[in-house]
């Protein structure tokens, strides 16, 4: 091994054995983590607070799908009671807005997703309090 190869293996990086190891079928063995990155024994490792952003987005899709389903029934009984362009246009837009969270939601922008729902549906329900008597 050359001074320049062993100055590569101090840094940490791949030498040209470590490399070539694909060729003969074996696979290199990982390496070991670094100990300054593992906890030392008096010490935990800090826990995640929250949800992983997986379970987010399959939250908000939840959420926006039942917030959805809540307008179109509240739709259906406005509608009975009175006809209104005004009632399909409010529960309408917020079917929309609900169908744009479950897609800003697939799509990962789920902080958005969730500004969005939380604005359409005080929205609604203001546009419902003061527009519709």
């Amino acid at each position: 091994m050359s001074a320049s190869d062993q100055e590569r293996d101090e840094r940490g990086t791949a030498t040209p054995d470590e490399n070539t190891a694909g060729e003969s079928g074996e696979t290199p063995e990982p390496a070991e983590p670094d100990e300054a990155a593992a906890p030392l024994d008096g010490e935990e490792e800090p826990e995640r607070s929250g949800l992983a952003p997986w379970q987010a987005r399959r939250l908000r899709i939840a959420a926006a799908s039942v917030l959805m389903v809540a307008a179109a029934a509240v739709l259906a009984v406005r509608l009975a009671s009175r006809s209104s362009v005004l009632v399909v246009g409010v529960y309408g837009l917020l079917l929309i807005l609900c169908g744009i969270v479950i897609e800003l939601s697939r799509r990962g922008r789920t902080r958005l997703g969730s500004w969005v729902l939380g604005a359409g549906l005080v929205a609604a329900l203001a546009a419902d309090w003061v527009l519709l008597p």
